[in-house]
């Protein structure tokens, strides 16, 4: 099968900046990518089926709080954004940004992808390149993507390419963006990795083709699982640690000062994030097609599920040395977002640590400079807003619990206001009175 002329063809108006990029999905993922392709003077499309987030961007003002109002102001006129998917066929390549997110059983729901892969299939055209991003399992893009775009009629790896391209995106990350975090590239066919490489080369530092799609695939899931179990680990050092009164930061500061064979990993309150809790589960899920059960994966979900409990214990001990109950005892939780210094509140155990103590009978609010308000939810049925940080509201709550670190808050202010504090990420460089770590 020839196809040199077709992926030469496709790899000139690329090299040229004649290629229009479409983003289905601009999220966490889709925005920072949308930004890094118009920053390399492209122009680019995106699709979202929010037209708030469309008309933010119209406006050149940012959703994401570390990504900067300026960055969108300085490439408007390279972007064009739509809700409709009938434009699909315009763009020379689609990168699809979009949820897979867990069913309450804990089964992939690859609804948004399906559903994508079906308007894209509607409209496909010669010459286009098809990348899916999302994080999913092993063969999703052969499955979800391929088995659609064949009843087209079209020869993938010769009318047009399909890829998979993991992201890699660490939001609030300053050292790693988009621009320089390694991107890996597995194509259905050879034809097919080479246009992914052309294209992500094109913006993206450095770009390692791999061999299959299922390569590519598998190596997202084995990161964020690598990290996953691996943060267990210390979780679960830090319950014994606490019973046998060591400190678990101090024992991991001195484990790190070996040069080799040792990578620190730190505890928390639970796992947070669109990739940690959820991605180990969708290999779960795919090994059990195959009649093999993925223990050690499992053990270390459990582990992590498991913290936002301890968390409430801890806040129960504490509260019951200073001869308060639980039930209707004021809490105020510090930091809404998974992780510090960004506004992302995606599965943040902040929520299960919330529901636990709503469960026990405690009155419950939130400070978060990040996440001034939360729209309804699944875990709220209507918004919730975060408390002024002032002396006179800190000083009604029995205890707080720092659940995530900003930097820009003063936690000593906090302790000097709260009879309690439940420190989850060993924000005190020492101990005090008032301070329980958990």
């Amino acid at each position: 099968m020839k196809t040199g002329n077709n992926l030469d063809a496709f790899c000139e108006r690329v090299k040229a900046r004649k290629s229009l990029v479409g983003v289905i999905g601009l999220g966490y993922v889709g925005l920072p990518l949308l930004l890094r392709f118009a920053e390399e003077s492209f122009r680019v499309m995106g699709f979202d089926s929010d037209p708030a987030k469309l008309g933010s961007l119209k406006q050149g003002r940012s959703y994401i709080k570390h990504l900067p109002s300026s960055r969108i102001q300085a490439v408007k006129q390279n972007l064009i954004l739509t809700t409709e998917r009938k434009r699909l066929a315009e763009p020379d390549a689609l990168l699809v940004c979009l949820p897979t997110p867990l069913t309450a059983y804990r089964e992939p729901d690859l609804s948004y992808l399906k559903q994508a892969a079906e308007a894209i299939s509607s409209c496909l055209r010669p010459g286009q390149l098809v990348s899916l991003e999302s994080t999913t399992y092993p063969g999703t893009t052969r499955e979800i993507f391929l088995a659609r775009f064949q009843s087209t009629g079209l020869v993938v790896g010769h009318d047009y390419y399909l890829v998979y391209s993991p992201e890699r995106e660490d939001p609030g990350n300053p050292e790693h963006s988009v621009q320089n975090i390694p991107k890996l590239v597995g194509g259905i066919t050879t034809s097919c990795t080479r246009a992914g490489v052309c294209l992500y080369g094109s913006a993206i530092k450095t770009v390692l083709p791999v061999s299959s799609p299922e390569i590519a695939e598998s190596s997202k899931l084995l990161e964020n699982i690598y990290r996953a179990v691996n943060i267990a680990l210390v979780n679960e050092l830090k319950l014994l640690f606490s019973r046998m009164g060591i400190n678990i930061w101090e024992v991991i500061a001195a484990a790190r000062t070996k040069p080799f064979g040792f990578q620190a990993f730190y505890p928390g309150p639970g796992l947070g994030g669109h990739c940690l809790p959820i991605d180990p589960f969708y290999l779960t899920w795919k090994a059990r097609q195959y009649d093999f059960h993925t223990s050690f994966i499992e053990l270390a979900g459990e582990i992590n599920s498991s913290m936002p409990y301890y968390v409430v214990e801890k806040t129960l001990y504490g509260l019951n040395m200073m001869g308060k109950a639980m039930r209707n005892a004021r809490i105020l939780l510090v930091g809404l977002a998974y992780k510090k210094d960004v506004d992302d509140i995606r599965e943040s155990p902040a929520f299960k640590i919330w529901k636990i103590l709503r469960e026990h009978g405690a009155r419950v609010d939130y400070f978060d400079p990040y996440v001034p308000r939360v729209l309804r939810t699944r875990q709220f049925d209507r918004p919730v807003f975060s408390i002024k940080f002032s002396c006179r509201n800190l000083r009604r709550y029995d205890a707080a619990i720092i659940v995530t670190n900003h930097t820009c808050v003063d936690y000593h202010f906090l302790r000097r206001q709260v009879p309690l504090v439940i420190d989850t990420r060993n924000v005190f460089d020492r101990r005090y009175r008032n301070v329980i770590l958990a």
